[in-house]
């Protein structure tokens, strides 16, 4: 049985970026008296409650949603982890009959949705997912605070940027070139004419981050640039978030760290390709979204 009486879990197993999305929604539950539970990648789920957006997590893999996908009883464990919950969004799965039959037969009170609007549809993905939840009566106007990121990340991000060589005097831009497809990366030249106006706007040093997939476009990036950058390379989320409200600002094409940037409060350009702009632009207000052509031109 549930202790809370809005027990919520909370199923989406997106990326960074698209969990970063449903932050105002989460908020907007949250505001309303649920006690919700992450389901989504753990890494993902440890950011969100150092965060504070949620209060506890669990592995979306490890959850054994894949049991709801077939008529046959669900096992003892999911059905025991299931419910204890009063309520359920689930982000995931809506395609699938079999899957929205079974967890309302769990779950008292079910909302199963599309994680992201049709492609027709005028909304933001963060404006659909706050849609998706109109039955439990989530109207009241998004909350779009930045994110407070907890004191030990920020010394934690001085630590990583110190053994990287950036100058802890000197104001930096922190820029993420990477993209998590090809295709959604800023071309060179138009990454590299944004980032120098912004820099020597401000005399700011430059800072680029390397994720995990990011080694080419990153050397990409140096490439163009008159001198070597300061990398700083696979930093931990935590260490990424407080580096990034270190930053004097931050540039990066359609991707989830510049999500993250956005929703701590950095001063954010983020460059989108026109086909991912409308319905992907951040919620914070102190990111400022630009669409670049493929020939790197702005749309």
């Amino acid at each position: 049985m549930a202790t809370h009486p809005l027990e919520t879990l909370v199923v989406h197993p997106g990326a960074l970026g698209d969990v970063l999305q449903a932050v105002p929604a989460l908020r907007a539950l949250a505001a309303l008296g649920h006690r919700l539970t992450f389901a989504g990648q753990p890494r993902l789920g440890e950011l969100l409650e150092g965060l504070g957006v949620v209060p506890a997590s669990v592995s979306f893999d490890s959850f054994g949603f894949e049991a709801l996908f077939v008529d046959d009883s669900p096992p003892a464990p999911l059905r025991s982890r299931l419910t204890r919950f009063r309520r359920a969004v689930s982000w995931f799965g809506s395609r699938d009959a079999c899957y929205r039959r079974r967890l309302a037969a769990l779950v008292p009170e079910c909302v199963v949705a599309s994680p992201a609007p049709d492609p027709l549809s005028p909304c933001t993905v963060w404006q659909h997912l706050i849609e998706t939840l109109a039955s439990w009566r989530v109207t009241d106007p998004a909350d779009v605070r930045p994110l407070p990121v907890p004191e030990s990340w920020r010394d934690a991000a001085r630590a990583r940027l110190a053994a990287a060589g950036s100058d802890p005097a000197r104001a930096f831009l922190l820029a993420h070139p990477g993209a998590g497809a090809r295709w959604k990366q800023s071309p060179v030249p138009a990454f590299v004419r944004a980032m120098g106006s912004m820099a020597s706007e401000a005399e700011l040093a430059v800072v680029v981050h390397q994720g995990p997939a990011d080694r080419a476009a990153a050397d990409a990036l140096a490439a163009g640039l008159d001198e070597p950058p300061i990398r700083l390379v696979e930093p931990s989320l935590p260490e990424l978030a407080g580096t990034l409200t270190l930053a004097a600002a931050y540039l990066g094409s359609d991707s989830g760290v510049s999500h993250l940037a956005a929703s701590v409060g950095t001063p954010s350009v983020i460059l989108y390709p026109p086909e991912t702009l409308r319905q992907w632009a951040p919620w914070s207000p102190s990111a400022r979204p630009a669409s670049v052509r493929a020939e790197g031109e702005p749309s």
